[in-house]
C-alpha cells in the first residue's frame, strides 16, 4: 500500500479502513474465511487482485451490473478453450475481467460494436428461440486490452472487424443482458453527446426506481430509518449510483452494483465535519468526515436533487450540534492567527469550506508555490530571497511574461481574462501524482501516459516552466507539504516513457538543498510554516480565497481568469440544448474551478512573535540587572494569569452580599484588594470593605442611576458616570465630592480612565476625550477639563474600552455598531453592524489584536483590529450582559444570572456556573486574574474563588 498510500486514502482505502473502527464484525466470508478485505494475504497464487476498478469506465460512464462468465477462444474449433472471469456490464461499454492475473481485462466500446445477440442465432430471431448455452455474441471493430499481467501500462488497441463470445455461468440471464446492452448501444450510437447522456441518465433512473437499500443491512435492528434517496458515491474521476439511506445512529450508501462492497457505513457518533459541495457546478454534493483535520473524507456523495442532499445535510447538522462544534472560515481564522492551527492545517481547513476535495480533481485542494530557490545547495529559510512573492499569483510572477500576457488583456474584447489556463485543474493535479495515481491518469487521458517530456520530471524544471511557460500557471497541491513521499519516487516502477535525451522517466529530481525525498519534504514543511511565510500567507489567501478573487480587486492584483471558472460564471439550468449543456460542464471540470470566495474584505496577518535585535536585548538585560524584583513579578503576573485562565472553569462561588436596592452597575477595587466600590441603578456609591466585610460608605450624587466606576491611580478618587448626563469625581480621603463633569447632554453610560485622560460615552450619541488632573483638595475652586476630542455616533453609545496602550477606543451602540477608532488621531478606522440589538459589552484583546463583543442579541462576536472583519460569531440562547477575556477564553455574565466559560478556539461554550438569581451585570477581575467579583440585577455582589 506504500506506494499508493497518500492519493488512494482520498479514493477508497482509507475510507474502508476508517469503517471498520465503529462497525461490528461482518459475516463469514464468501469462500469460507472471516473477510479480511482488501488487505486479504490469502489470495491463491495467480488470481487477479486489484484487476478491475471503475477508472476503466470512461469519464461520466456508469457500472451496472456483472456475471461470472467464460470467454470463449476459437468456438466450435478444436483449439476452443475457455477464459473464466466476470463480465462487466457498464453504460458505454463491456468490460470482461479475467480471473487470471496473466490475461489482459478486455474492454469493448459499445459505439464500436457492429452487432450484438445470442450467440449462433439470426438476428431476426433472437428474441423467440431460447439458446441452450448462455452466449452472448458481440461483433466490433475495436478493443482495448488492460493490466495485462497485473501491470498499470498503456492501454493496448486492436483495430479491425472481431467477433468474441461469452458464455454466461446463468443462461437463462442471457435475454436480460442482451437486451440490456442492445438499448444501451442505442445510447452510444446517437449523434448528439446530450442525447446520449439524456438516455443513459433514464435508463440509470428507472434501475434506481426499480430497487431500493436493503434494509437487512442496518447495523441493529432497533434503528429508525430516518430517510432514503437515491445519490452517487464519489471518488476521484468517479461516480457509482446507489442507495443512501440514514438512521438515528447511521448512514449507509449501498451501490446498484455491489461493489466495491454491498454497503459503505458510517457512524453518525464518528462524524466529526460536514460540508455541502458544489458538484459539477450544482449544489448536490456532501462530504462527509470521521476526523478533525485529515485530507481526506470518509464518504463523499452527490445528490440527483439539491432537496434531498440539504436534508440530509440538516439531518447529520442538526445530530452533530449536540456532539462537534461547527467551524467557520473565521473561527479557523482565529485559531490560526494565535497560533493553534499551523499554516499547514489552516490551509486545509480553507481549502474544505471553499468546496475542495481530494475525492474531486476539478476542485482538489490548492497549496502555494512557497520556495523561489531550487538550485542553491543550502536553503536558508531566513533570507527573504529564498521565497516565492505570495502578494502575487503565479502568472504575475515574472515581469516579461506578465506585460505580454496584459497587453493580450488589453486588447481582448469581453469577457476579458489574464491567463487562458487555471492554477489547478485535474491534469495539473495528476501531472503531480502520476506515479501513485496511474490509473487516474490513463483514465483521464483515454488509455495513455503524457508525453515523457512533459511529465513531472524534476522539481526546478517545473518551477521553471511555471515561472517562464506562456500557459503554466499552476500551484501546488498538499501533498508537497505532507509527510508521504511516494509521489516523488517510482516504486511501482512504470514505464513513463523515455525523455529526448534518452534517459527513462523515474523519480522526481529534487532541488541540490535536498539529499532525500524525505529531506526536501522536511524542508518545504518547515519553509511553510517559516516566520517569512506566516507573515505574508494571508496575501497569497486574499488571491486564491479572498477578495482579490474577483472583481477590480483581481484586476488590480493581475488575479482574473477565464470567467467559466469562478462560481456562478455559469448558470447550467439556463442552457436548453443538452448538447452544449455537457459540452460547457465538460469543459469547465477539465479546465479547473476557482475555490469559493470566502473573504470579501483583507485577510488579517497572522500574530507572529517579535524577537527582540541584539541591541534591544543586551539594554533590556541591562535594565533587569538594576531591578530584578519587577522583572520576576512581571513573569509572576504572566504564570498567574496563564494559570487562572486554564483553571477558569473551576471557579466557585465564595461570598455574596446585598448591598444595593437596585440592580449594581459597576464594580472597581484598590490595589491592595481591601476596599470595594460599586454603583447601582439605585443613584448610589457603595464602599464596603472586603476584609471585615462590612459596608463602610454609601454616597449619592444625585436622585439618577449611576452607571459605571473606576479608580484613579494611588486610589485616593472614585469617578462615577450617571444617567443625570455627569461625572462625579468623589475623594476617597475626605469622604465628599471632589468634582463634577458636566460634558453631555444626556445620560453618560461607561467611563475610562488612562494616563491623565478621561474617556466618557454617553446616549447623546457621543464619546468624549477629556485631558485634566482633578483637584488634590476639595475646595470651592473646581478643576477645568479640557475637551481634546468628540467622537460622534449616530445613536446612544452604551458601552466603551480601551486597549492596553489606550491608542485604540471601541464603542457599542443601542442599535448593535461596533465601532474602532485611533485615538492618536481621533479618527474612526471600521465600523462594524454585527448585533442586532443593543451592544452590552466591548473589550480588547490584551495583545489589541482583537475586539470581542457582547450583545443583546446573545452573540459573540470576534473582530480583527486591524481589517474590521467580523473573524468569529458564537451564540447563545440568551443575552451576554458583561465579560473579561484573555483573548482565548471567555468569561461572560448572562441574563439569567449564569457565568458562562467560552473556548472561542473551540467554538463551544466550556462551562456553565450558577450564581446570581438575577441578570449578572458587571464583572471585575484583578490583574493577575485571581480575583473575581460580578453585580447582578438581584442587587448582589459576589466573590468568586479559583480552584487550582
Amino acid at each position: 500500500m506504500t506506494g499508493q498510500a497518500r492519493f488512494h486514502r482520498g479514493a477508497e482505502a482509507c475510507r474502508a479502513s476508517r469503517q471498520c473502527r465503529s462497525r461490528r464484525p461482518r459475516a463469514a466470508h464468501p469462500e469460507g474465511r472471516a473477510g479480511s478485505g482488501r488487505g486479504s494475504r490469502h489470495a491463491s497464487p495467480g488470481v487477479r487482485r486489484g484487476g478491475f476498478s471503475l477508472l476503466l469506465l470512461n469519464l461520466e460512464e456508469y457500472y451496472f451490473e456483472q456475471h461470472r462468465a467464460n470467454h470463449i477462444l476459437h468456438k466450435g474449433s478444436h483449439h476452443e478453450r475457455k477464459i473464466r472471469g466476470s463480465l462487466k456490464i457498464c453504460s458505454k461499454s463491456v468490460i470482461f475481467e479475467p480471473d487470471s492475473i496473466s490475461q489482459p481485462i478486455i474492454k469493448i466500446p459499445l459505439r464500436d460494436c457492429i452487432k450484438i445477440g445470442k450467440h449462433g442465432e439470426n438476428g431476426a430471431n433472437r428474441h423467440f428461440t431460447k439458446a441452450k448455452s448462455g452466449g452472448i455474441s458481440l461483433i466490433f471493430s475495436q478493443v482495448y486490452f488492460i493490466k495485462e499481467h497485473n501491470v498499470v501500462a498503456p492501454y493496448k488497441i486492436e483495430r479491425g472487424k472481431m467477433e468474441y463470445v461469452f458464455e454466461l455461468d446463468v443462461p437463462g440471464k442471457v435475454e436480460d443482458v442482451v437486451e440490456t446492452l442492445l438499448q444501451l448501444h442505442r445510447a452510444s450510437c446517437l449523434d448528439k453527446l446530450g442525447d446520449q447522456t439524456a438516455m443513459i441518465t433514464a435508463i440509470l433512473q428507472s434501475r434506481l426506481a426499480r430497487t431500493s437499500f436493503d434494509k437487512n443491512r442496518f447495523q441493529n435492528i432497533s434503528e429508525k430509518l430516518h430517510m432514503e434517496c437515491k445519490a452517487e458515491m464519489v471518488t476521484p474521476l468517479v461516480t457509482n449510483p446507489g442507495h443512501v439511506c440514514i438512521t438515528d445512529t447511521n448512514l449507509y450508501f449501498q451501490p446498484l452494483n455491489g461493489y466495491p462492497k454491498p454497503v459503505v457505513q458510517i457512524t453518525l457518533q464518528d462524524v466529526r465535519r460536514i460540508y455541502k459541495r458544489r458538484h459539477g457546478l450544482m449544489p448536490l454534493g456532501l462530504e462527509v468526515f470521521c476526523t478533525e483535520d485529515d485530507l481526506c473524507s470518509d464518504i463523499y456523495l452527490k445528490f440527483y436533487e439539491p432537496q434531498d442532499r440539504d436534508d440530509l445535510y440538516f439531518y447529520i447538522a442538526t445530530y452533530l450540534e449536540h456532539h462537534v462544534a461547527e467551524h467557520t472560515a473565521e473561527s479557523y481564522m482565529l485559531q490560526w492567527q494565535r497560533g493553534h492551527l499551523s499554516n499547514y492545517q489552516y490551509l486545509l481547513h480553507l481549502n474544505n469550506l471553499a468546496d475542495r476535495s481530494c475525492n474531486d480533481l476539478s476542485q482538489y485542494p490548492v497549496f502555494p508555490w512557497i520556495i523561489h530557490d531550487y538550485s542553491s545547495s543550502e536553503l536558508d529559510l531566513s533570507n527573504p530571497g529564498t521565497f516565492r512573492d505570495l502578494s502575487k499569483p503565479v502568472g504575475a510572477l515574472n515581469k516579461e511574461r506578465l506585460e505580454r500576457l496584459l497587453t493580450r488583456y488589453q486588447e481582448m474584447p469581453e469577457p476579458k481574462f489574464m491567463y487562458g489556463s487555471h492554477y489547478s485543474s485535474p491534469g495539473y493535479v495528476l501531472f503531480y501524482l502520476v506515479r501513485i495515481a496511474p490509473e487516474y491518469m490513463l483514465c483521464l487521458q483515454n488509455g495513455r501516459f503524457d508525453n515523457a517530456d512533459r511529465m513531472f520530471n524534476s522539481i526546478a524544471e517545473t518551477w521553471k516552466n511555471c515561472l517562464d511557460g506562456a500557459t503554466d500557471f499552476k500551484e501546488l497541491i498538499p501533498e508537497f507539504y505532507g509527510d508521504d513521499v511516494s509521489f516523488l519516487v517510482n516504486s511501482l516502477k512504470l514505464d513513463l516513457g523515455k525523455r529526448q535525451g534518452g534517459q527513462m522517466v523515474d523519480d522526481v529530481e529534487l532541488p541540490p538543498w535536498a539529499s532525500s525525498p524525505e529531506d526536501f519534504l522536511q524542508k518545504s514543511k518547515d519553509a511553510l510554516e517559516s516566520n517569512y511565510v506566516s507573515e505574508h500567507l494571508h496575501e497569497w489567501i486574499d488571491l486564491i480565497f479572498g477578495y482579490k478573487q474577483k472583481g477590480s480587486d483581481a484586476v488590480g492584483a493581475h488575479n482574473v481568469f477565464h470567467p467559466l471558472t469562478y462560481e456562478g460564471g455559469v448558470d447550467l439550468n439556463s442552457i436548453q440544448d443538452p448538447d452544449e449543456k455537457v459540452a460547457m460542464l465538460t469543459q469547465i471540470l477539465e479546465f479547473g474551478q476557482t475555490p469559493k470566495q470566502l473573504f470579501v474584505t483583507p485577510h488579517p496577518r497572522r500574530i507572529t512573535p517579535k524577537f527582540k535585535s541584539l541591541s534591544q536585548t543586551s539594554s533590556y538585560n541591562a535594565s533587569m540587572a538594576d531591578s530584578p524584583g519587577e522583572e520576576s513579578f512581571e513573569d509572576l503576573t504572566e504564570e498567574s494569569k496563564t494559570l487562572a485562565w486554564n483553571n477558569i472553569t473551576k471557579l466557585q462561588l465564595h461570598e455574596h452580599y446585598k448591598i444595593h436596592k437596585e440592580a449594581v452597575t459597576g464594580i472597581t477595587v484598590s490595589r491592595n484588594g481591601s476596599s470595594v466600590f460599586t454603583t447601582s441603578q439605585d443613584s448610589t456609591l457603595k464602599m464596603f470593605s472586603k476584609e471585615s466585610k462590612m459596608l463602610q460608605r454609601s454616597i449619592s450624587f444625585s436622585n439618577m442611576a449611576l452607571s459605571s466606576c473606576l479608580l484613579l491611580p494611588g486610589d485616593a478618587t472614585v469617578i462615577t458616570s450617571s444617567w443625570d448626563n455627569n461625572v462625579y469625581f468623589y475623594s476617597i480621603a475626605f469622604g465628599r465630592r471632589q468634582d463634577t463633569l458636566m460634558g453631555h447632554d444626556d445620560a453618560v453610560s461607561k467611563i475610562c480612565w488612562h494616563d491623565n485622560r478621561l474617556y466618557s460615552a454617553s446616549w447623546d450619541s457621543t464619546v468624549k476625550v477629556w485631558s485634566g488632573v482633578p483637584a488634590e483638595m476639595p475646595g470651592t475652586k473646581r478643576h477645568h477639563f479640557d475637551l481634546l476630542a468628540e467622537l460622534e455616533h449616530d445613536v446612544s453609545v452604551d458601552t466603551i474600552s480601551l486597549n492596553a496602550a489606550s491608542t485604540l477606543l471601541v464603542s457599542g451602540t443601542k442599535e448593535g455598531t461596533v465601532n474602532i477608532w485611533d485615538l492618536t488621531t481621533a479618527t474612526l478606522m471600521h465600523q462594524i453592524p454585527c448585533h442586532s440589538g443593543i451592544v452590552c459589552d466591548t473589550a480588547f484583546s490584551p495583545d489589541s489584536r482583537h475586539v470581542l463583543s457582547t450583545g443583546a442579541d446573545g452573540c459573540l462576536n470576534v473582530i480583527d483590529v486591524q481589517t474590521g472583519m467580523l473573524i468569529s460569531s458564537m451564540t447563545s440562547d440568551e443575552p451576554q450582559r458583561c465579560f473579561v477575556w484573555d483573548g482565548n477564553s471567555v468569561l461572560s455574565g448572562s441574563q439569567s444570572g449564569e457565568l458562562l466559560v467560552w473556548d472561542l478556539l473551540g467554538a463551544k461554550i466550556s462551562e456553565r456556573i450558577q450564581g446570581h438569581t438575577g441578570a449578572v451585570t458587571c464583572i471585575w477581575m484583578n490583574e493577575q486574574c485571581s480575583s473575581i467579583i460580578t453585580g447582578g440585577e438581584d442587587r448582589q455582589i459576589i466573590f468568586w474563588k479559583l480552584q487550582y
